[in-house]
């Protein structure tokens, strides 16, 4: 009897600490285990922890503490050590804060949609699956408890705060706190390269009339006029540090990351879009800093290159917008956002619903 409750203990021992230690690691991982730490780190961050009311300075403080304490439970749940006195009763409280936490963002949200952010981008889920997980991970701990028999001696606790430290120390040494002193690279212009499709076309906007000054002069206020009818007012998009004329006249702003495929793939469908139509409006590329050595290889797939420039991983997410995804395609005219597509789910990119958007006149648009 005693061996099978021996069994039984040490199988839960092993799940529970699995989930946490893949819990915390997955938070590290992009598409495979630990392949991008400050990536997966930084997305975590934005797309979990900023959500919630957390700000840019203590958000990766607390990111990288909450992943090695993570750890730190999966790797003690493993020894003898305190367990049933202190590091199970500890663990059970963790996730009962998860759940409450969940339980709140899903009843904000109205519904059971996103990530919850758990197993960060490596394993997404829901919310809800989430809740269910953390309540089957509270009943195994709270059947481990009773299994395990009661002693005196509850052991060493030094060695509990040496493995809790060493896995936060571990966590910031795997992705250390970049300092916010730069929140954008511009690409140096012998990197940034013109549109390959579109500079042979003259554009509209540079065409100069044979109007006498003197008639021009009296055409001024017309003119004017003229133009606010048929156009958006201009506004700022807060873009222009990136590329000076992206306000002036219709453009179309891309978020990418160089190593996504969804990327490439809309990349090359708007490539495709611009063989067909010359008058489609100029292209701009804001990367990730994120795998930018592949920004060529990006540039082959989609079969033209783009003026664009690199902005690291927070500033990124940050302009790209609350809860959304890439890869982000927007259409702005004079500055005005027309149409915004991002993520792959209902707002994904769409070539032919652009191109109605493009088509359409600023009369039309209003209606």
């Amino acid at each position: 009897m005693a061996t099978k409750k021996n069994y039984i203990a040490w199988s839960l021992r092993i799940i529970v600490s699995a989930l946490f230690i893949l819990s915390a690691l997955a938070k590290l991982s992009k598409g495979h285990l630990l392949d991008s730490p400050y990536f997966a780190i930084s997305t975590f961050e934005v797309k979990q922890l900023y959500t919630i009311g957390f700000s840019e300075g203590f958000a990766p403080y607390f990111s990288r503490t909450l992943i090695g304490i993570e750890l730190a439970l999966g790797l003690l749940l493993l020894q003898n050590n305190w367990l049933r006195k202190f590091l199970i009763p500890v663990t059970i409280t963790m996730l009962a804060v998860f759940i409450g936490h969940l339980t709140y963002v899903t009843f904000l949200s109205g519904g059971n949609s996103g990530n919850c952010g758990c197993f960060g981008e490596l394993l997404p889920m829901t919310p809800i699956e989430a809740i269910i997980k953390n309540i089957v991970a509270i009943g195994m701990l709270v059947y481990l408890y009773k299994l395990l028999p009661k002693v005196s001696n509850n052991g060493n606790f030094w060695i509990l705060t040496t493995v809790l430290f060493a896995s936060i120390l571990g966590i910031y040494m795997l992705a250390p706190i970049q300092p916010p002193a730069s929140n954008f690279t511009v690409s140096p212009m012998m990197e940034t390269p013109q549109d390959t499709i579109s500079e042979a076309v003259v554009p509209v906007d540079s065409i100069k009339t044979e109007t006498p000054i003197t008639e021009a002069k009296k055409d001024t206020i017309k003119k004017v006029e003229v133009e606010n009818i048929n156009e958006p007012k201009k506004v700022k998009s807060g873009n222009a540090k990136f590329f000076p004329n992206i306000d002036k006249g219709k453009k179309i702003l891309c978020y990418f990351v160089p190593g996504c495929d969804h990327c490439r793939a809309a990349a090359k469908e708007l490539t495709e879009m611009r063989k067909k139509d010359a008058t489609l409006p100029p292209l701009y590329v804001i990367f990730m800093n994120e795998e930018a050595d592949l920004i060529p290889d990006f540039f082959k797939e989609a079969g033209a290159t783009y003026p664009y420039t690199i902005i690291e991983v927070i500033p990124f997410w940050n302009i790209l917008g609350k809860g959304k995804d890439t890869p982000g395609v927007k259409y702005l005219w004079n500055g005005n956002e027309i149409k915004y597509y991002w993520g792959i789910s209902d707002d994904k990119f769409n070539g032919a619903d652009l191109n109605v958007y493009l088509h359409k006149s600023f009369a039309d648009l209003k209606k």
